[in-house]
């Protein structure tokens, strides 16, 4: 396939590498890759905060910058969700609708996008530590998204996979939340980031790289002294690995 790569601002600023990584394993698995350079935010903060019309001017560049993709792929179940999700509301009834639905059908999470569209559940990737997964909250409960990223991680190479006793909890992120009501963002953060360090996890693989910040944060300032926090990374990085 011919894929269009929808690369969120928290990879494009943050984490590049991941994006890198997305690209490396589709051109591994014989994918060609595109990055369309008039993208820019999905229009999710604006959307989130009430701001409809400004969403609006926002998700229609991404209409015109993505017309015409045979699949469009986001490391980024948050943002995905925006588009596939949010967009048809957003322009429901509207000239756009149309196309927001269509571009809403050829949008996939990239773990979702391996396994339900691909049919792949092993990368050939090889990654020798112990992980815990952490779902985000848009790809779990907007996308339905819980299988595929573990599929993928069963099958890499001398991973070990354990589960943390609340899986489907929220790290406390939330975009505008975290801002809007710190202290209580920080509290989800210490029931999830307690969670995932309870098993013992040398990584913390997400789809998400504003989860990943998030968790990251609260791990470095909360793990005691002399002991190393598990370290985030996301489940793009884990399956660009080379196997042995």
């Amino acid at each position: 396939m011919h894929i269009s790569l929808f690369i969120p601002c928290f990879v494009d600023q943050m984490t590049p590498q991941v994006g890198m990584a997305v690209a490396t394993v589709l051109e591994r698995l014989g994918h060609t890759c595109e990055f369309r350079t008039g993208q820019t935010c999905c229009g999710q903060p604006s959307f989130n905060s009430g701001y409809w019309d400004e969403a609006r001017d926002v998700a229609r560049r991404a209409l015109d910058v993505f017309a015409g993709a045979e699949a469009v792929v986001g490391p980024s179940g948050s943002c995905v969700a925006m588009m596939r999700v949010f967009y048809p509301q957003l322009f429901e009834g509207m000239p756009e609708e149309t196309r927001a639905l269509d571009l809403a059908a050829r949008t996939f999470e990239f773990g979702e996008f391996l396994v339900e569209k691909l049919g792949v559940t092993d990368v050939g990737a090889r990654f020798p530590h112990r992980v815990t997964y952490h779902d985000g909250c848009h790809g779990l409960r907007e996308l339905r998204i819980k299988n595929a990223p573990r599929e993928l991680l069963r099958n890499v190479r001398d991973l070990e996979l354990v589960e943390c006793d609340e899986p489907e909890s929220c790290c406390g992120f939330g975009g505008l939340f975290s801002v809007k009501f710190p202290m209580i963002s920080t509290a989800m953060a210490e029931v999830k980031g307690g969670s995932l360090a309870r098993t013992g996890c040398d990584y913390i693989v997400s789809s998400d790289p504003s989860c990943q910040l998030q968790l990251d944060g609260w791990l470095t300032r909360h793990t005691p002294a002399g002991s190393p926090p598990p370290r985030t990374i996301h489940l793009a990085e884990v399956l660009a690995t080379a196997g042995a």
